[in-house]
């Protein structure tokens, strides 16, 4: 077994370092510190004591994890990311609890990122240079800017394995009034659309062009650009969304692959089947989203917790 691997420079009081694990010049771990195996800390890095680094991470040179910082597997934080414990420093004042700051696994930190304390970056989530991180970040999200708001989200390698290489619009045929997306069973559908000098007119009838009965609508609107919403699956209930003014993304993942859709007309609408992590965000000024469901409200119906619906979602994949 290759040994780990520290450097003349470095000066580490921690005996929690897996193997394969290289340190380089100038670091310093205390003796508290848990690192795991893999891991690569470039030069210039302070990890305090209650840390924790998970295994095949890198730490770029100039970076201090603080006490309280949980960083998962397969991370990567950029040069000279910043992270902090406390939301209300003072000289000489130390809490009696520091802020618990996560990185979940997969997830990456640009250069000079600042990482506010007591959040979460999510699974896979993406952190751009420079961003400064005020809120937790969901799964695969991708963030820039100060404050730092969600852009994108990282597509599954199984959909694209360059990140650069554009997924085809979804097209439909002449003829076609709806097309699978390649996620689980989502669908898209084309409704009827009647356009003469009279006006625009758009409609569907129910468990016909809209796959199923619906016992519950609502309507979302007024919703800041920067805002995200959903951000859940549903165990048993369908949804099928319209946006019937303005546009929005929809981004439908089922555990295994995820997709992005715009919907920017009322002939447009997407049906949600169970189990299917639904997420809406990029809301034009003027957007309405109508949302029809097959069943009443129930918060038990509802998976808030990217983890859990993980999980759960491996018992129902077919793809």
């Amino acid at each position: 077994m290759k040994m780990t691997k520290i450097h003349a420079t470095a000066d580490v009081k921690s005996n929690s370092i897996g193997p394969r694990t290289t340190i380089w010049q100038y670091v310093v771990v205390l003796s508290g510190a848990k690192i795991g195996s893999d891991v690569n800390i470039c030069s210039h890095c302070l990890i305090e004591n209650h840390v924790t680094v998970g295994n095949r991470t890198t730490i770029k040179s100039g970076v201090q994890l603080w006490d309280g910082l949980h960083i998962g597997d397969d991370v990567f934080v950029g040069p000279n990311a910043t992270f902090t414990n406390d939301k209300f420093p003072r000289s000489k004042v130390r809490p009696e609890n520091f802020l618990k700051t996560r990185i979940e696994n997969g997830a990456s930190i640009g250069g000079g990122a600042v990482i506010l304390p007591g959040i979460v970056i999510g699974l896979g989530a993406m952190v751009g240079a420079g961003a400064v991180v005020t809120k937790s970040v969901p799964p695969y999200a991708i963030v820039i800017g100060n404050p730092a708001r969600i852009v994108g989200y990282v597509e599954s390698c199984q959909v694209k394995k360059n990140l650069d290489q554009q997924i085809p619009d979804v097209q439909f045929s002449e003829r076609e009034l709806k097309t699978r997306l390649g996620v689980g069973d989502v669908t898209l559908h084309r409704l009827k659309l009647v356009d003469d000098m009279r006006g625009k007119l758009s409609a569907g009838e129910f468990a016909k062009d809209i796959p199923f009965e619906p016992k519950r609508y609502f309507l979302v609107f007024n919703v800041p650009s920067i805002k995200t919403r959903g951000e859940h699956a549903h165990r048993k209930c369908h949804q099928f969304l319209i946006c019937v003014k303005g546009s929005c993304s929809v981004v439908v993942d089922d555990g295994i692959l995820r997709r992005e859709v715009k919907l920017d007309s009322p002939e447009l609408g997407i049906h949600i089947p169970p189990m299917i992590w639904g997420i809406q965000y990029k809301y034009s000024h003027d957007a309405v989203l109508l949302v029809f469901t097959s069943d009443y409200y129930d918060a038990a119906d509802y998976i808030r917790n990217y983890k859990e619906f993980m999980s759960l979602a491996s018992k129902y994949n077919v793809t």
